[in-house]
C-alpha cells in the first residue's frame, strides 16, 4: 500500500478544501494537488504546494507589470529561447513542494542535489513502517561490464547464454533455461525479502525492549522506505530531471524522475515542451565535437585523436549523430 487509510483520509480532506486567491493557479495541477502517484512497490510522489506558472517565467523575463497581450505562441518562443541559451533566472521564479516516499538508497542519491529545502521523516522521533523495496524480476540484472556503478542489460541467469560462440537455446533447452533464470531471480528476491524482514524483526524487538529509537534504527536496510518534503525552484528541478531521467541514472530514481516530469507537464506545459526539446532531446557539443561535425558535413575524414577528442567522446558523438560504430 502506498498510503495508509489515515493518510488517504487526510488527502481527501485536503482535496475537498477550496480557497479563494488572487495569485496565478494552474487548473491541470490543481486537479492532481495532494494526490499521490505511485512509484516502485511502496513509494509515491505528490504535489503539496506550488508557486508560479509559464506566465510567471515570461513575466520575469520581460520584467513587465502584467501578462500583457502576447500570445501563447510568443510565450513558447521566449521560453524556448531562455531554455536554449541557459538563461536560468526566470525559471527560478517558479517553485514546487513535493511529498516523496522513497527507499533510503534512492534518497541518498537524491540528496546529492543540494539545491532544495528538505525535511525528512525522523526515525529518532517516530517508528518506521515495515516497508522495504524489493526489485521486480525484470530489474534483477547482472553487473555492467562497461559501467562500474550500474547494472547491465542482461537479467540474472541470462549471462549463461551470452558466452561468446554459445548457440541460443531452443525448444526444451530454452524453456529449461527460462525456468532456471526465473528460479534464480525468485531466490534473490526471497533472499532480499528475508534479510529485510530480519532487520525489521530486530528493529521491533529492540524498540519493544526500550532501546532508544535513534539506536534501534541503525540496523535497518537501505531498502527501507523514508519520506520527505522536498521544495525547489523550477530551474533546479529541471536540472535534477535532466540528470536523473537519463538512461545512465539508476532505474529506481529514474522512475521517480519520470513521474515528476509528468507533473511538470501539468504545471508548466510550455516549459516542459522546451525542456524535452532542448535538454532531453538536444545535444551539447564541445569545441572539438563541433569541429568534427563541421568536417563530417564537408565530407572530410575525421581523426578524433588529432582533434583532441577522447575515444568516449567520439563514440558518444557518433551515437548522437546516428552514425555506425567505427
Amino acid at each position: 500500500m502506498h498510503v495508509t487509510p489515515q493518510q488517504q483520509a487526510e488527502i481527501d480532506a485536503l482535496r475537498a478544501e477550496r480557497a479563494e486567491t488572487r495569485r496565478a493557479t494552474v487548473p491541470a495541477l490543481e486537479d492532481v494537488l495532494y494526490q499521490p502517484f505511485p512509484v516502485l512497490d511502496h513509494g509515491f510522489v505528490r504535489v503539496v504546494d506550488y508557486m508560479g506558472d509559464d506566465a510567471a517565467i515570461v513575466q520575469a523575463a520581460r520584467v513587465s507589470y502584467g501578462r500583457g497581450t502576447k500570445r501563447s505562441r510568443d510565450d513558447q518562443g521566449l521560453i524556448n529561447y531562455l531554455m536554449r541559451n541557459a538563461h536560468t533566472s526566470p525559471f527560478e521564479m517558479c517553485e514546487i513542494k513535493l511529498h516523496v516516499k522513497l527507499p533510503i538508497f534512492v534518497a541518498r542519491q537524491w540528496i546529492r542535489h543540494r539545491t532544495a529545502s528538505v525535511n525528512e521523516y525522523s526515525a529518532r522521533y517516530s517508528i518506521l513502517d515495515r516497508e522495504f523495496y524489493v526489485p521486480s524480476e525484470s530489474q534483477l540484472a547482472i553487473q555492467s561490464s562497461a559501467n562500474a556503478q550500474g547494472r547491465g542489460e542482461a537479467g540474472v541467469g541470462e549471462q549463461l547464454s551470452l558466452a561468446p560462440g554459445a548457440a541460443a537455446p531452443r525448444g526444451a533447452r530454452r524453456r529449461a533455461a527460462e525456468q532456471a533464470r526465473r528460479a534464480e531471480a525468485k531466490g534473490m528476491q526471497e533472499s532480499l525479502t528475508e534479510d529485510a524482514e530480519r532487520s525489521f524483526d530486530q528493529y521491533d524487538s529492540l524498540h519493544a525492549a526500550g532501546l532508544a529509537r535513534e539506536l534501534a534504527r541503525i540496523g535497518l536496510p537501505l531498502s527501507a522506505y523514508t519520506q520527505w518534503y522536498w521544495k525547489t525552484d523550477l530551474h533546479n528541478l529541471l536540472h535534477f530531471l535532466a540528470l536523473r531521467i537519463d538512461e545512465h541514472a539508476q532505474w529506481e530514481i529514474r522512475e521517480y524522475a519520470r513521474v515528476i516530469l509528468d507533473l511538470v507537464d501539468h504545471w508548466v506545459p510550455l516549459t516542459a515542451k522546451a525542456f524535452r526539446s532542448h535538454r532531453l532531446g538536444g545535444a551539447r557539443l564541445s569545441e572539438e565535437g563541433l569541429e568534427a561535425v563541421k568536417r563530417l558535413l564537408n565530407g572530410e575524414d575525421v581523426d578524433p585523436a588529432a582533434l583532441g577528442m577522447s575515444p568516449r567522446e567520439w563514440r558518444e558523438l557518433r551515437a548522437t549523430l546516428g552514425l555506425p560504430e567505427d
